[in-house]
């Protein structure tokens, strides 16, 4: 690991980047408050200043604008409201239900309302019983509303001065994870790669990329100075943002059977230097991520060209000493992969000739796409979404009834006195933060919640014992709520961890010599949250994951089928808008994604709810699968016209055949007898022909050595394309076998009751 890179990659990096902004926000009134004596009396200005700052998440500025001024007005009311009913016990309970019931609602509208709703919650806990607010109502809400206010204005200020900030960082972190994802593939060529390891892991990163890109096509597609203005650096993001998109589509082709490969050359020593290559072509692109993030000019680490004419003349070698007859197939293979690493290099190489554009040149560039159409479509914020998932076949109002029979029960333990709970507030705040709506993510959280409250408990208390200076004390309080925040998304345990000495360490500035008692409160309370959110996520109206399999199903069967038909028009003659392929790839990835989330999520539920696991990964694997292939197929359209040799109209039924028969068995349809004999038609291809003719050439004449890393043989790519659609079909009709396995009953879409 390279820790200097390491620590750019974190130090430029959105969430850091946002956290330091929120701590700044926190910091900065807490000093002058402490330096004229008011902390203790104003507590609540910083802490309404921290709510607000974590409902900010990246997206267009109008978007979160308008989330903010949704957050301020909702935790302003759910203040008032239980800062005046807090002395009425038979009140409370009403007033949890409630609001517990519409704040975990509104995220029917995204998870952007879903996050104000869950801090509205947390609002909830903090005012329910008046421990942090005194006797003055209108006072200690008033003093909430202006925190509030401080952090959108400070937004306010950071999105005038910095409008492209965030796009820039959001994009960067897009090559940095396709970095990881290439750095994955690399894996393949060192000896002995543990190659079921490696594919799961890919399709972890898979997923993460997919969520990632999400996050930023709405980000940069949304906001109108990247999409409308004709400025150097609007049209720069805009074209780097769309450079990452093909990108990960080149690395998603299928490089043939990496086992075979390694069975073929693995002793040669080469695909040791081609797994050293792609490493580095890994680094340059988190160079390329981190420049991005930082908003510099990034400059090639090394000298590409020279490195992959390296490559060549190795390969160039190798094939002298080792090409015969019955070498040739496996020669083609490693010439192809070789050119889709060529392929990856000059994008790479491209992207680096962005940065260094003029200025006149920058104002020219231009897509053509219609980038409304590659975003989600806004969530209309009317009454009839949100009563229509008043019903228990909503997954929303199963997750909000989940919700506030934990925070009934939560909140009736607290007040036990026998418990003799001193902080009761964090039992509520913890069940707000534990309990999701998937019963395998609370789980996953809970754990995580425990580990980081008691080691960060440990940390805090040996902290506060063993240092007295209170400047030092200061500074661990400033970094641990940085990290803090840095982490909340991307390493909740840590993010609990430093948490909990930041709050630690919180209370000893307001309220020294109560080290013990918030010691064990903190410990106490997170035991007791996570027992009730545990109980109930698993008894309350669980949503498990196989519930929702058949739906994840058809959506991927069906956008990989679009896309499919999408890349074989190209070779059809038929007119398709680049447009239209990149959305049916879009669609197709997205799909892809969602489903091998769901099964991971699945490994997490309990055995008896892990119905068809083998099934359901069959299918997960043979999706990816054919995904790929098909981008494979794809980066051949730019020539479709000139493989007359294969015949692509007999193909293109004989697969859509087997693509149609799954989705008809998913929607619980049967095929009619001309798909049927579709999917067993012969296409008339005359590649072998010429395979075995190039096979007698080289047995009866001398191999002359021609070092042309440009040109690739008209044979190699026919010979390649007929592999990459027998391989489509093969793992099509696989999968079609796993769909005819499948139980429907069991694969219900409806939430059983």
């Amino acid at each position: 690991m390279n820790y200097a890179t390491e620590l750019k990659k974190f130090a430029t990096s959105q969430s850091i980047y946002s956290a330091v902004r929120i701590s700044v926000a926190i910091v900065l009134p807490s000093l002058i408050l402490a330096h004229f004596g008011l902390l203790k009396e104003y507590f609540l200005f910083p802490l309404a200043t921290s709510f607000v700052g974590l409902t900010d998440q990246a997206g267009p500025y109008i978007r979160r604008r308008n989330a903010l001024i949704l957050a301020i007005v909702s935790f302003f009311i759910v203040a008032l409201v239980a800062s005046s009913i807090k002395n009425y016990p038979l009140l409370i309970y009403p007033e949890i239900i409630i609001f517990g019931i519409f704040f975990t609602m509104i995220g029917v509208y995204g998870q952007r309302l879903a996050a104000v709703g869950s801090l509205s919650l947390v609002v909830l806990g903090i005012f329910i019983d008046g421990h942090l607010t005194g006797g003055n109502i209108i006072k200690s809400s008033l003093i909430f509303l202006a925190g509030s206010i401080c952090y959108f204005l400070i937004f306010l200020v950071v999105s005038k001065i910095q409008p492209y900030k965030l796009a820039g960082q959001m994009i960067g972190e897009n090559y940095l994870e396709l970095a990881k994802y290439l750095s994955l593939k690399s894996k393949f060529y060192f000896k002995d790669p543990n190659f079921d390891n490696l594919y799961s892991q890919m399709i972890s990163q898979q997923i993460s990329i997919k969520n990632l890109q999400e996050e930023t096509r709405e980000t940069v597609f949304k906001t109108r100075k990247i999409v409308n203005e004709s400025t150097t650096t609007s049209r720069l993001l805009m074209l780097m943002f769309l450079n990452s998109i093909d990108l990960h589509e080149k690395l998603m082709t299928s490089e043939s059977d990496y086992r075979k490969v390694q069975e073929n050359f693995g002793a040669t020593g080469f695909l040791f230097s081609l797994g050293d290559y792609l490493q580095k072509l890994s680094e340059e692109m988190t160079n390329i991520g981190i420049a991005l993030q930082s908003g510099g000019k990034a400059k090639p680490l090394r000298n590409i060209d020279e490195l992959l004419e390296n490559i060549y003349n190795e390969y160039f070698d190798l094939r002298n000493s080792k090409l015969t007859s019955d070498t040739l197939g496996d020669f083609m293979t490693l010439r192809l992969i070789l050119n889709r690493i060529t392929g990856i290099s000059d994008e790479i190489k491209t992207i680096y000739k962005v940065f260094s554009q003029d200025q006149k040149l920058a104002k020219s560039l231009s897509t053509g796409l219609d980038y409304q159409k590659f975003v989600t479509a806004d969530e209309k914020l009317n009454s009839k979404i949100l009563l229509t998932n008043f019903s228990l076949k909503s997954s929303h109002f199963r997750h909000a009834i989940r919700i506030t029979v934990a925070l009934v029960v939560g909140y009736f333990i607290s007040q036990l006195e026998f418990l003799g709970i001193g902080h009761s507030y964090w039992v509520f705040i913890t069940i707000v933060a534990i309990l999701k709506p998937a019963y395998a993510t609370t789980k996953h959280r809970n754990l995580l919640r425990l580990y980081g409250t008691v080691a960060g408990a440990l940390v805090a208390y040996a902290m506060i014992y063993f240092i007295n200076n209170q400047n030092v004390l200061f500074f661990l309080f400033l970094s641990t709520m940085i990290l803090c925040f840095t982490f909340l998304k991307t390493k909740y345990s840590w993010a609990v961890f430093f948490m909990t000495i930041y709050v630690f360490l919180a209370f000893n500035i307001l309220k020294p010599g109560n080290l013990n008692i918030i010691f064990k409160d903190r410990v106490l309370d997170t035991v007791i949250a996570g027992i009730v959110a545990f109980v109930v996520s698993y008894f309350v109206l669980p949503v498990w994951e196989h519930t929702k399999n058949l739906d994840f199903m058809k959506r991927s069967a069906e956008s990989n089928f679009s896309y499919y038909s999408a890349a074989m028009a190209y070779f059809k003659k038929e007119s398709v808008g680049t447009q239209d392929y990149k959305l049916s790839r879009k669609n197709a990835i997205i799909d892809l994604a969602n489903l091998s989330d769901n099964f991971q999520r699945m490994l997490s539920d309990p055995k008896n709810q892990q119905k068809k696991l083998e099934h359901l990964h069959q299918f997960v694997i043979t999706s990816h699968l054919i995904t790929a292939y098909i981008a494979s197929f794809s980066q051949y359209s730019v020539n479709a016209e000139n493989y007359s040799e294969i015949d692509f109209n007999s193909w293109d039924l004989k697969i859509s055949a087997e693509l149609q028969r799954t989705n008809l068995l998913l929607n619980q349809k049967s095929a009619d007898q001309n798909i049927l004999l579709e999917s067993k038609l012969e296409p008339d291809d005359s590649v072998e022909k010429l395979l075995e003719n190039r096979k007698k050439e080289l047995q009866e004449n001398e191999f002359f050595d021609r070092r042309d890393p440009n040109k690739i043989s008209h044979l190699t790519e026919l010979k390649n394309l007929k592999e990459i659609l027998e391989l489509i079909y093969d793992v099509a009709k696989e999968q079609r076998k796993v769909a005819e396995n499948l139980d429907p009953e069991l694969q219900s879409t409806i939430v059983k009751q």
